[in-house]
């Protein structure tokens, strides 16, 4: 049986057209396209998407030691390795910033993106008991997902705040940066990363009710891609001819752009952050074009 979720949809059906004398409030009716995203229909599901960032941010550290407490420790922790392996043993560059600093500012920007689109992915495929047995817009898991990503960057940004000031006040003369005027296009830097997450992984999520192992080829390939993003190496720091490699990654501007903004290192013109904002809105669009498509049938697969 061709499993089709319906589109439920607030208004009112002309009575004498199709009931005589019943009229109705509700109309169900079948997708009509691939542009029928419904993102207005999200807000009815608001308290359904608390729940599931509830369940994503708490639940899922739970009978854990450290609970919550691990979106802290692993960034600080990849950030200690980076630290280590790159800074003091293989000494590569920083832009004469300190390389804590350096290192932490790229992870959690990383962080933010590789955790979208990992959790995003795994839509369909995770959810499948949930979906197959109670109707609500599809879209409100992987929102759930950025949002509680979101929230552990919020808490990764006060930490990456914090170690800024204090090496500001308690380090060497310029080795913790200085602010600069693109520190105002955090917030848009934030959004794009969380678009790239999404639309990647709800592009993955769709491709995977067919192809299951994409699911493995995703979580290797983000940590390949990690290496072509300068969240260990500055792209002032990388061989003219092998610097187009980064120059090709659309996050690589928004990662510069970060450093730029709080450590005041960082090669990124506004030219180049208006086009990764606009493969951004493309990579969303054909992501949101998928998956509409996909959630009709997807039962059928998974």
């Amino acid at each position: 049986m061709n499993a089709i979720d319906p589109i439920v949809e607030d208004q009112e059906v002309d009575a004498a057209a199709d009931a005589g004398t019943e009229s109705w409030d509700t109309l169900i009716s079948p997708h009509r396209g691939w542009l029928d995203w419904r993102l207005n229909a999200l807000w009815r599901y608001r308290d359904l998407i608390s729940l599931f960032v509830w369940r994503d941010f708490v639940a899922a550290y739970k009978q854990t030691i450290l609970g919550p407490a691990w979106h802290i420790v692993q960034p600080l922790f990849t950030t200690l390795t980076f630290t280590v392996m790159f800074g003091k043993i293989a000494k590569l560059p920083t832009n004469g910033i300190s390389p804590f600093l350096f290192y932490l500012a790229g992870t959690v920007c990383w962080s933010y993106f590789a955790n979208n689109i990992n959790k995003t992915s795994a839509t369909f495929v995770g959810n499948a008991g949930l979906l197959g047995k109670v109707y609500f817009h599809r879209l409100c898991i992987p929102i759930s997902i950025a949002i509680s990503n979101a929230i552990a960057l919020g808490i990764q940004l006060v930490i990456f705040l914090g170690f800024l000031g204090f090496q500001h006040f308690a380090g060497k003369p310029g080795t913790s940066g200085h602010i600069t005027w693109w520190i105002l296009s955090t917030p848009l830097l934030l959004l794009m990363l969380g678009g790239y997450g999404l639309g990647g992984g709800i592009i993955v999520s769709a491709l995977t009710t067919r192809y299951r192992d994409l699911t493995v080829v995703v979580g290797f390939g983000v940590q390949l891609m990690m290496y072509a993003t300068p969240v260990i190496l500055p792209v002032s720091a990388v061989p003219l001819k092998y610097r187009w490699v980064m120059e090709l990654n659309p996050l690589t501007p928004i990662v510069e752009a970060f450093r730029r903004g709080f450590l005041g290192a960082g090669e990124v013109t506004v030219t180049q952050l208006g086009v990764s904002f606009a493969v951004m809105i493309a990579v969303l669009g054909v992501g949101l074009m998928l998956f509409t498509h996909v959630e009709r049938t997807f039962m059928d697969t998974v």
